[in-house]
């Protein structure tokens, strides 16, 4: 596609998008009192009463809200899906998750730093002494640290 195309692209997708949400809005002819719109109908009308609102002000004809309806349960889909779309629900979780997202990386600069400065610290005993051991000693001793200071981190980190 050349960029012409998809210059045209940009525009037409989202317009088109506008046009497939509110192809089911509320004042459609398709309710009637005999045939009243119902909870799955007030969940996407609730979805989409922003956008819906926006039309209304330059088309009578939409309306935000169905009047033929099944009462309760309309009017619970509808609430549920203004609440959960348009309320800023999303955004509590996310920036929930972003706060998560920073405590685990602190958490993770301060392992490395503890980690580099034992390691430091061990290599610098390890210089200090004579050379007695062999290679296979010092490796079991390592691990045993290792081990040790695991086991102790992961108890000092459980306290309350």
């Amino acid at each position: 596609m050349n960029t012409k195309g998809k210059r045209y692209s940009v525009f037409l997708l989202p317009i088109l998008f506008l046009f497939f949400l509110t192809s089911c809005t509320a004042g459609d002819a398709q309710f009637t009192t005999e045939n009243p719109a119902g909870f799955w109908y007030g969940l996407w009308h609730g979805i989409i009463a922003v956008i819906t609102l926006i039309i209304h002000v330059f088309n009578d004809s939409v309306l935000v809200y169905e009047i033929h309806n099944s009462g309760g349960w309309y009017d619970f889909g509808f609430l549920l899906g203004v609440i959960t779309i348009w309320s800023g629900g999303s955004c509590h979780l996310k920036c929930k998750t972003d706060a998560q997202k920073k405590r685990d990386q602190e958490w993770d600069e301060i392992g490395e730093k503890v980690e580099e400065k034992v390691m430091r610290k061990l290599k610098d005993w390890a210089d200090d002494e004579e050379s007695t051991g062999s290679d296979q000693e010092w490796k079991e001793i390592g691990e045993k640290v290792e081990k040790k200071l695991k086991r102790k981190i992961r108890e000092w980190a459980e306290k309350d």
